[in-house]
């Protein structure tokens, strides 16, 4: 089923690539005009992906970060029409602004068995800096996390990945396209082999009161990789890391979005890992937008169960 989607998310990611080969570097020299490059991407991104879930799945529901009102409002004309001449050049056909804003509303507000959750790009920051930034989309069925895709533009060094469900199972294949190869969490231990992902911006979450769960975890001699996007939930479902935590900054009410967790929990959970809130409940994908839990925690599997408990004593500190 996700396979459809496969090809709308490497498009979507070679419009990325054309923005900021085309537009970040020029326009990051104009003062206040640094979150254009990724505004033109963002709904570019969007329209790519909702457009295969339209051909593809026309009665399903979609939640996703942009809308076609945010488009017409925040958008100038000049920047409206360099998304539709990219959208163009990318899929090979003229794109008229109807059909963008049409592509943007797919699904919007439908109630369906089946909802698409979309982040066009994740890692605002990591994309303008040109780090690390990932393309998601996630399918729920009946609220619970089914399937999942990703995007990595900046994994490997650079060489991408398009890391994938299918049939149960965690798949990576090369962002530029061939066959993919099975994928799984990995079955360190802890010791200095073990690989905690963290955010790169520390405003996502509290790098203190991780670092101190790592400690009470008795995994304070892991070595940390640090970098931007959904793409830490793919190092962990292809082993490449063992654990990511998002711990609250003291005092945050912040309320995560779906958007930014649901394909990657959905890579981790095929892969053969575990993704939890914070007490070890599980992530409640069923309420619109927003998720209910103040964080998350996601491993191997290892130290699941020690790694909450850290987390509860670090929180309560």
């Amino acid at each position: 089923m996700m396979q459809a989607l496969h090809e709308a998310l490497r498009d979507a990611a070679r419009l990325c690539q054309l923005v900021q080969d085309r537009y970040l570097s020029a326009s990051a020299k104009t003062a206040g005009a640094h979150t254009e490059p990724v505004t033109i991407a963002d709904y570019g991104s969007q329209a790519i992906i909702c457009r295969a879930l339209q051909q593809r799945y026309p009665d399903d529901a979609v939640i996703a970060e942009e809308s076609g009102r945010q488009f017409r409002q925040v958008v100038s004309s000049e920047k409206r029409a360099q998304a539709l001449q990219l959208l163009a050049a990318v899929l090979g056909e003229a794109v008229s602004e109807a059909q963008l804003l049409t592509w943007l509303d797919f699904g919007a507000g439908r109630r369906s068995r089946r909802t698409w959750v979309i982040d066009p790009i994740d890692g605002t920051k990591g994309f303008l800096a040109r780090r690390h930034y990932a393309i998601a989309c996630g399918l729920l069925v009946d609220g619970e996390i089914a399937d999942g895709i990703v995007a990595a533009p900046g994994y490997n060094d650079g060489e991408g990945a398009l890391f994938y469900t299918q049939a149960g199972e965690t798949w990576r294949a090369l962002l530029a396209g061939g066959a993919g190869r099975r994928v799984s969490v990995s079955a360190r231990r802890g010791g200095d082999e073990f690989v905690v992902a963290q955010s790169y911006e520390r405003a996502h979450a509290s790098k203190s009161r991780m670092g101190r769960t790592r400690e009470l975890a008795g995994l304070g001699g892991a070595r940390i990789v640090e970098l931007d996007s959904m793409e830490k939930y793919a190092l962990v479902a292809c082993g490449d890391a063992d654990l990511y935590m998002r711990l609250p900054r003291a005092g945050s009410g912040y309320a995560h979005k779906v958007w930014d967790h649901a394909a990657g929990v959905a890579l981790v959970q095929a892969a053969g890992g575990m993704a939890t809130g914070l007490d070890g409940e599980a992530l409640d994908f069923s309420r619109g937008e927003t998720l209910p839990n103040a964080g998350m925690i996601i491993s191997n599997g290892q130290h699941h169960a020690r790694v909450v408990a850290a987390a509860g004593r670090a929180l309560r500190e």
